[in-house]
């Protein structure tokens, strides 16, 4: 089974998809796209490690998610992504796309465009338990800065599409799961 969980930021929702990780009674396998890049961002990590399972293993892919997946996914194993944003922020800045918005030009976002569309073909054939972190950040006025509106509009083409090859989808909002699909 593939599950999507969305929220904004402090909602509840790496929680909840922990909480359900460790009642799925298979062996846990935390995927990490998050890099350590200021000193803040390695406190955020360092939170989220310190309250997960010791016995859970952990793989941390910024970019190659599909390949992760693949590479980890079993029957028996429950893959927790936590998160789908940050993997897009990170291809966002990988690439060109984030300097061409930035700089108002037409934005080309080929590797995110191929890195989105090998995620999307590959969820439904992954054997065991996938799921899947990503912020809801569609709730709020649209910004000023062109990159910020890429980011939004980014987001939510992912979180779409993402959303249609899974199951079961939750929304979290301030610590209570909504379940939309």
């Amino acid at each position: 089974m593939r599950e999507l969980i969305l929220g904004g930021a402090r909602s509840g929702k790496s929680l909840l998809a922990e909480r359900r990780a460790s009642e799925s009674g298979l062996q846990v396998v935390y995927v990490a796209t998050a890099l350590a890049l200021d000193a803040e961002m390695s406190r955020r990590i360092e939170r989220h490690r310190a309250r997960r399972c010791p016995e859970w293993g952990l793989v941390v892919e910024p970019l190659d998610l599909a390949v992760a997946l693949r590479r980890h996914a079993a029957p028996e194993v429950c893959l927790l992504v936590d998160c789908l944003t940050l993997w897009l922020s990170n291809l966002l800045f990988a690439g060109e796309a984030a300097n061409q918005a930035e700089a108002g030009a037409a934005v080309q976002c080929q590797r995110l465009t191929a890195a989105t569309q090998a995620l999307i073909d590959l969820l439904p054939q992954l054997p065991g338990r996938i799921i899947l972190v990503s912020n809801e950040v569609g709730c709020g006025i649209v910004s000023m800065a062109a990159l910020s509106r890429l980011f939004a509009d980014e987001q939510g083409r992912l979180n779409q599409r993402v959303a249609a090859v899974c199951e079961r989808v939750t929304l979290v909002t301030a610590g209570l799961p909504l379940t939309l699909k």
